[in-house]
């Protein structure tokens, strides 16, 4: 096996060229900019300075967190504040339905920070959030960011009940990596998570970042360990370092060994794989809509 080249960063501390982001622009960007500029809508493309916000915001998607801005777990790649999370909002999920109606959101897609103080994991809010967005939205299509429910899975068949069209969580890492970068995740308690939620017959989506110290084979393993589960929807990209305090990057991935992954995944049998530097969770997420036949 070859492997191509990657950039150390001691080598180099300024970012490479291929990670510079186009300026948003196009018709349907400004409508959603507006909107959210006028009625003060939050979505997660904004607050976590996504680059890829007005490429999804001109195909009509757009990303909502819920359950708060403070979470459980102190994952050392991760610029979201660890601590004590407020009150859950009863009335989030009509909040976010009347945002999502308003934007003309086509694809929706919700993430929430972990909740592992709350009993249900959060997994209530979750189905009544998807439940609302499909009586004030019913022609918009949903896609779920979950948390692994410490491993409740009850919590988890709350949210798999309400059957959104695409159900994500994130491996994140690598299986060797996973302590040091993911604290309180552990990595076979994901897969059997993502295991599950194939099995209830839904599309099936898991992600993973790049950069943290990986091997080429460290990435394989990850890629046909997702495989085997049931996995039908993967996306590989570039850790950014959010502040000096998280997980510092170790090497910036070249764009040939993005496609390299790429075409790995697809020979292996992904029915897609979204791999570049750029490339972020819900990275042409509406394009994941594939038949399940």
């Amino acid at each position: 096996m070859i492997e191509l080249p990657v950039i150390r960063v001691a080598e180099t501390q300024r970012k490479p060229d291929w990670l510079r982001v186009k300026l948003p622009v196009g018709k349907e960007y400004r409508h959603v900019r507006n909107l959210v500029d006028e009625h003060k809508l939050h979505t997660i493309c904004e607050s976590g300075n996504c680059p890829n916000m007005g490429e999804c915001w001109g195909a009509g998607t757009a990303t909502f967190m819920i359950l708060g801005n403070i979470c459980t777990r102190s994952c050392s790649f991760c610029a979201v504040a660890t601590g004590r999370p407020k009150a859950v909002e009863l009335d989030e999920p009509n909040r976010v339905a009347d945002s999502v109606k308003l934007m003309q959101v086509k694809h929706c897609v919700i993430t929430s920070v972990d909740r592992d103080d709350l009993k249900d994991g959060g997994s209530t809010i979750w189905a009544e959030t998807i439940n609302a967005i499909r009586r004030e939205s019913p022609e918009t299509t949903l896609e779920t960011l979950i948390p692994d429910f410490k491993g409740q899975w009850e919590n988890l068949e709350r949210v798999l009940a309400v059957r959104p069209e695409v159900v994500s969580h994130n491996l994140e890492t690598v299986r060797r990596l996973t302590r040091e970068v993911r604290i309180q995740a552990k990595y076979d308690r994901s897969l059997e998570c993502l295991r599950r939620i194939s099995e209830a017959g839904l599309r099936t989506k898991s992600g993973i970042m790049l950069g943290f110290g990986e091997t080429e084979e460290d990435v394989i393993e990850a890629m046909q360990d997702l495989y085997n589960v049931g996995v039908h929807i993967l996306t590989i990209g570039q850790y950014l370092q959010p502040t000096k305090a998280h997980h510092p990057v170790v090497e910036w991935i070249t764009p040939a060994q993005f496609e390299k992954y790429k075409e790995i995944g697809l020979k292996m049998g992904f029915k897609y794989v979204e791999s570049g530097p750029l490339v972020r969770s819900s990275y042409h997420a509406e394009k994941h809509l594939f038949d399940m036949q």
